[in-house]
This record gives structure tokens, sequence and C-alpha cells, in this order.
């Protein structure tokens, strides 16, 4: 392949000079934020920049995730690093945004003892006398106490597992090795917190004409969430995007497989070798699935006949929602 003089002979660049750093910030923003392999290649067709690879490194991010127990709300705070500051900040945030909590349980530190790597980090925080002390000490001082599930006992703390569960099935579904800023990436997760609260909980009332439904975001804000109208990106090839039409790509790509496989979880058949379990009857509050629904929004319906089959079983039903009966 023939190679223009630019690429023969590129100019090289001082690897602790400020031209070379906005250089490469603004070929990795012309490149929509694209991996160090993809902005080196492209960087290396007119300059050669000395110890390029250490000028495009990606931070390490944590999420931490906190679990209402009466309510099943969820709050996720994006934190940069595993410091003792940083955590108690994390945790301020969320006091002061859902309010102050009378006990917090968290799991027990012995619990990432021999898993991977990644979790040593955790780990070493959690174990430190000093963290122990301060947090203790300053959650003491706001009535707040701290207690840990046993040791080596995860399914003690079932009620977050599956939070985490559900967030980080979510995310790597979605972002895979997508490479985000930190407001990028709090943006997506903020929508991970929106859909997680939508999550219908129970019927208000029963009455037939009435189908709401209460969700953990009532509890939060008083009324159910919503989401600002966007143009659907679902469909568009993400290198067509620009940045911040990508993120409204993975935020919506995000609802639309939470909501479909929320969905398939609830309605899982086992086979009918038993009558145990509930029945659905008239006047239930159900799930209507489809496909094209906005962001954060439910199809919800209430039953208002049932079609039984020769062994007296429900196999139809005919449902009324608010734009008709099915």
């Amino acid at each position: 392949m023939a190679l223009n003089d630019n690429q023969r002979h590129q100019i090289v660049l001082p690897d602790n000079c400020l031209y070379t750093k906005l250089l490469l910030r603004k070929e990795h923003m012309d490149l929509v934020h694209s991996g160090p392999q993809a902005l080196v290649a492209s960087i290396r067709q007119r300059y050669w920049p000395l110890k390029v690879r250490s000028k495009a490194p990606c931070n390490k991010g944590y999420i931490s995730i906190f679990v209402c127990f009466a309510t099943k709300a969820i709050h996720i705070e994006l934190v940069s690093d595993l410091s003792m500051k940083t955590f108690l900040q994390a945790l301020n945030r969320f006091f002061d945004r859902r309010g102050k909590s009378l006990i917090i349980y968290s799991d027990n530190a012995r619990n990432f003892v021999g898993m991977r790597r990644h979790l040593k980090e955790v780990y070493a925080l959690f174990q430190s006398p000093e963290h122990q002390r301060s947090v203790f000490s300053q959650l003491a001082d706001k009535g707040i106490e701290w207690r840990f599930i046993p040791p080596r006992a995860p399914h003690f703390g079932g009620l977050w597992e599956a939070a985490v569960k559900s967030m980080k099935s979510l995310l790597y579904r979605v972002l895979g090795e997508a490479r985000l800023t930190y407001e990028e990436l709090l943006t997506v997760l903020t929508r991970v917190e929106a859909v997680l609260n939508s999550r219908p909980i129970t019927p208000v009332s029963s009455d037939p004409a009435d189908l709401t439904y209460l969700t953990p975001g009532h509890f939060l804000i008083g009324d159910i969430m919503t989401a600002i109208p966007e143009k659907d990106e679902t469909t568009t090839t993400i290198t067509h995007l620009n940045r911040w039409r990508i993120v409204s790509h993975y935020t919506q790509v995000l609802w639309k497989r939470w909501h479909q496989e929320y969905l398939s979880q609830l309605q899982e058949r086992t086979k009918w070798s038993s009558t145990k379990g509930p029945k659905l009857q008239i006047g239930t509050i159900v799930l209507v699935k489809e496909t094209n629904l906005p962001p954060l929004k439910w199809q919800a319906g209430r039953v208002m006949e049932l079609y039984c089959g020769d062994d007296n079983v429900a196999r139809s039903a005919k449902v009324r929602t608010n734009v008709g009966e099915f």
C-alpha cells in the first residue's frame, strides 16, 4: 500500500508537551471516544508522539447500590475510587438526596476473600481499621447503625444481590467494552436507576376502571417515574451518532432489553404437573407485553373475563386497558 508523505515522515512530538495533550484530546473526541488502540493508529497517520500509550488512559470507576428494604427502591452512586473519603462522600450524597437511614446493612468484607482480583480493593477498604473507625464514628454521630451480614453468607444479602445482578447484566449487555466519560456513565446509571424504580409492585385499588399501579418511584418522588421524550436511536448504527446521541442509544437499548426480559421473568412457566401457585382471577392487574413502549412506560390492564379449558384451568383472558379490550 502506498504511503503519503505524512505517513512516511511523521512529526515527532514530545511526551510532556501541552500541544501533544491537546492534539490527543481532540483526536479522541473526533473518533467518538474510541479506545487507545484506535486512537494511536489514527494519530500516527501524521504524528509520532513519544510515550503515547501513557497519554490516553482510562480511569477505573465503581458503582455503589443502595436498596430500601421496605419499598425495594434503588439508588445508584458512581464512585471514582476506593478511598475512605470517596466512600463517605457517596454515603453523604445518598443521605442528602434520599434521607437519613436508621440502619444500614452491607456485605461482610470476608465475603470477598478468594474472589476475583479486582474485589481485593473492596476487601482492603472494608478491612482497614481507619476506615471502620471513621465510618462507624461518623454514622454513630448521626444516629445511624451499620450492620454486617454473617461472614461468608452472601445469601443473607439476597435483596441487594438481586439489584446488583440486574444492574450488572444491563450494563454488560448494553455497554459491553464502550468507554464513557464520567458524565456519560452517570447519565446511563441514572437511567438504570429510573428503569429499576419504574417496575410495578401492586395495584393501587380494586376498581375495575382504575389501572394505576404502585412503583418504587412513588416512594421517591411521589409519582410514577417518567422520561423525557426522545427520538428512537435504537435502530441507528452507533458509528453514525454523535456523543450525546450515543448515550441516548445506550439508555434506550437498556430499557428495551430489561423491559422485555423482566416481563419474561414474570411469566415463567413450569410443567403443569401440580396446581400449586396463585391462579389468575377476574379483577387482577396484569402487565401487557408491548414491544414499542417508550422508556419507563408500562402497559397495565385488568382481567375482565377468563376462558378455561376442559380441566377448568384459565388458558386465556379478556383484559381491559386504557386503549381498549384485548
